[in-house]
């Protein structure tokens, strides 16, 4: 069985949703992150950086929750053509290293947040997700952003209408209030 391994508040319950919405049955491994167990050789072995979330099944690890979304896309989703999997991959990645820190870090988000949020918005435009109908990695990845900046930063989304109808379609999803459980303000 897949054991994802994760602390209270961490990037784990990404990783969580996810598996609630491929359906893999998983093993939720809660590390004491205030003792420090994420820092102790068990968990070295399996995350040599001291970091969750990390999972491992049939033998293999991995973590980063990036990595992670990727990695069970390819294992246990729909299968993508490479042009898809390309842009499930793009999206990940501007979740973790674009969209995260561009409105996560305060001196920044002014500036960053007109910019980033606006060409989100014009993605959405027309589509029920990031890759039109199709429901994936991609969505879980820059959804759990959208979704720690209302919660963390209060921020709204109403100069973004596809933004904000996306946020509550995401957020109305069973997996994700499974997973992530974070409410999102009507």
């Amino acid at each position: 069985m897949l054991k994802l391994y994760g602390g209270d508040r961490s990037r784990a319950s990404i990783v969580k949703w996810y598996l609630e919405e491929l359906n893999v049955p998983y093993e939720f491994v809660r590390l004491d992150m205030q003792s420090g167990e994420h820092l102790q050789p068990p968990f070295l072995a399996i995350n040599p950086m001291g970091k969750v979330p990390a999972i491992e099944v049939d033998g293999f690890s991995i973590w980063e929750s990036g990595a992670i979304l990727l990695y069970l896309q390819e294992k246990y989703g729909e299968p993508l053509t490479p042009e898809q999997r390309g842009t499930v991959a793009q999206w990940v990645l501007f979740a973790n290293a674009t969209l995260g820190p561009g409105l996560f870090i305060e001196a920044t988000r002014e500036k960053e947040a007109p910019r980033l949020l606006g060409g989100l918005n014009q993605a959405l435009e027309g589509r029920t997700f990031l890759l039109g109908d199709l429901f994936s990695a991609a969505d879980v990845a820059v959804g759990s952003m959208v979704a720690y900046m209302t919660l963390m930063l209060k921020m709204e989304f109403s100069g973004y209408p596809n933004v904000a109808a996306y946020v509550k379609r995401l957020s109305e999803r069973p997996a994700y209030q499974k997973g992530i459980a974070i409410p999102i303000p009507a």
